[in-house]
């Protein structure tokens, strides 16, 4: 019996030492990070939540186009009619803006997955302006309806540029969404979150 013991005493201490290992080895890879195909459909889950919003407000007045030029009588009416009762209008308009990445439109080739790391390409930042017609006041007008359409599109069209120009929002929407889509990926067992412009070729990381 001693002979089994002393044999069996050191298989016990090396299957010990192998189970550490082993145990040693998979907490430090952690679970294997899904395919692109996996992940982009995760990313593409979140594509209605990284959006920053903004609301938005303006004093603005209305003042025609001039006329095209034409006919001499065309030219002597168009007069006739502004110089008669010009057209004027002034509002204070208010709206929503919306600046994000429509993560939807990320597909499989906007990310490079190297062992733990993953390179993303983020789409074209997005922005949408909707004005809010219960807050937003036409005043000193006397435009008919077509005009004061044709105001309220101008301001909104006016906000849209705005934002599209504005650096900061630019920006915060970007930190925004980078840093959820950190926390995503990380849960799904990665180690290192890389955003590029594009996709870095093979060899090249």
């Amino acid at each position: 019996m001693r002979p089994l013991r002393r044999i069996a005493l050191p298989l016990l201490v090396l299957a010990a030492g192998l189970a550490s290992i082993v145990l040693s080895w998979r907490a430090r890879s952690g679970p294997a990070v899904p395919p692109i195909p996996a992940v982009v459909e995760r990313v593409r889950e979140t594509a209605r939540l990284e959006t920053l919003e903004v609301s938005l407000y303006r004093k603005i007045s209305f003042a025609p186009d001039p006329v095209p030029q034409g006919s001499l009588w065309r030219d002597v009416l168009a007069w006739v009619a502004e110089s008669v009762r010009p057209s004027r209008g002034r509002a204070i308009v208010f709206a929503d803006a919306r600046v994000g990445f429509d993560l939807a439109r990320l597909g499989p080739e906007a990310l490079k997955i190297e062992d733990r790391e993953v390179y993303v390409v983020l789409p074209p930042l997005a922005v949408t302006v909707e004005l809010k017609p219960g807050e937003t006041e036409v005043i000193d007008s006397n435009l008919d309806s077509a005009q004061t359409a044709e105001l309220l599109e101008r301001a909104r069209a006016a906000f849209q540029r705005e934002v599209e120009a504005d650096p900061r929002l630019r920006d915060r929407a970007r930190r925004q969404a980078e840093r959820a889509l950190r926390e995503l990926l990380a849960g799904l067992g990665f180690r290192e979150v890389h955003f590029v412009d594009r996709i870095p070729p093979p060899g090249s990381t």
